[in-house]
C-alpha cells in the first residue's frame, strides 16, 4: 500500500492529504500490525543512533490492539522508555493512563522497558507534574522517537478539549507539558484534572502516529482540518505543529 495514497483512494480532500500521511486499512488486525510496526521500526532507529528510545503514549480503547501487537515484537526493550502523552489526575485507578499502559503494553511483553508516569503516588497535584514531567522530558537527552496519539469525538488529542480554560496556554507555552482544567467539557467526563502534551512536547517527536477507527472520528477528523483553528479542534496541532508529518492510521 502506498503510505502517500491518492485523495480518490483514502477519501481525503488533497489540502487535507497535504497535512498528513493517510494510511487507511481495511481490517482492524492489518491496521494494528502496520501501526506497531512502523513504531517498532521507529524504535529501532532510535536505537540505532542512540542506543535507546523513547516512546510517549496514549491512553484510551483505540490504542489497545495497536500496543499490544507493538509488545510482542522482538525490541530489545531494556534499552527502551514509556512515557505518557496525558494523565487523569485521580487516584482511581480505573481512570488512570499509567494502569491502562501497563496493562495493554507493559504487561503484555514490554516489561523490561522503563516506564515514567505522570503521576506518583506522591502528588494528584496537575501543576506540579506539568513540571516534572517537562523536566523530565527536556532531560531525557533524545527527543521522542514516536509519540501515538488519539483524537475524541470532539477532536480533542491528549487532554487538549476544546473550549477547555486552559487550552489557549497550553497551546502556546514553551513546556512539554501542561495542567488541563476541562471542567464544564463533556469529554472529560469525571476526570476534569489532566496533565497533557503540548504542541511544544510534540514538536521535537521524530515521528507521530494518529490512531483512528470508524467513520464517525474519520468525518470529525476531516471536518477539524476544515476547520483549521486548534482553539476549536485540537487535533489540529497534531498536523500543524513543525516537525514530523503526521501518519494517520485508520481503519473500520
Amino acid at each position: 500500500m502506498s503510505t502517500r495514497p491518492t485523495p480518490a483512494a483514502s477519501g481525503m480532500a488533497p489540502e487535507h492529504v497535504a497535512r498528513c500521511i493517510f494510511l487507511p486499512y481495511a481490517d482492524a488486525a492489518a491496521w494494528a500490525a502496520a501501526a506497531a510496526g512502523a513504531i517498532g521500526a521507529a524504535l529501532q532507529l532510535a536505537l540505532g543512533s542512540h542506543g535507546r528510545a523513547l516512546l510517549l503514549v496514549s491512553g484510551g480503547s483505540t490504542p489497545a490492539p495497536v500496543l499490544g501487537a507493538l509488545a510482542r515484537q522482538p525490541l530489545p526493550w531494556a534499552q527502551i522508555s514509556i512515557g505518557l502523552v496525558d494523565e487523569r489526575v485521580t487516584d482511581d485507578a480505573a481512570g488512570r493512563n499509567d494502569v491502562l499502559t501497563r496493562r495493554t503494553l507493559l504487561d503484555q511483553g514490554a516489561q523490561a522497558a522503563s516506564f515514567h508516569p505522570l503521576l506518583t503516588d506522591a502528588t494528584l497535584d496537575a501543576a506540579a507534574a506539568a513540571r516534572d514531567a517537562s523536566t523530565w522530558l527536556q532531560g531525557f537527552g533524545i527527543p521522542p522517537s514516536a509519540v501515538i496519539l488519539g483524537m475524541g469525538d470532539d477532536t480533542h488529542t491528549a487532554s487538549l478539549f476544546p473550549g477547555s480554560r486552559d487550552l489557549a496556554a497550553a497551546l502556546t507555552t514553551t513546556q512539554a507539558y501542561a495542567a488541563i482544567d476541562a471542567s464544564g467539557c463533556a469529554v472529560a467526563g469525571q476526570y476534569p484534572q489532566r496533565v497533557s502534551l503540548t504542541p511544544a512536547g510534540l514538536a521535537r517527536a521524530r515521528k507521530r502516529v494518529l490512531l483512528l477507527r470508524g467513520q464517525d472520528k474519520l468525518a470529525a477528523f476531516q471536518h477539524a482540518l476544515t476547520v483549521n483553528d486548534a482553539h476549536t479542534a485540537p487535533i489540529c496541532v497534531a498536523c500543524d505543529t513543525p516537525g514530523a508529518t503526521l501518519e494517520v492510521y485508520w481503519a473500520a
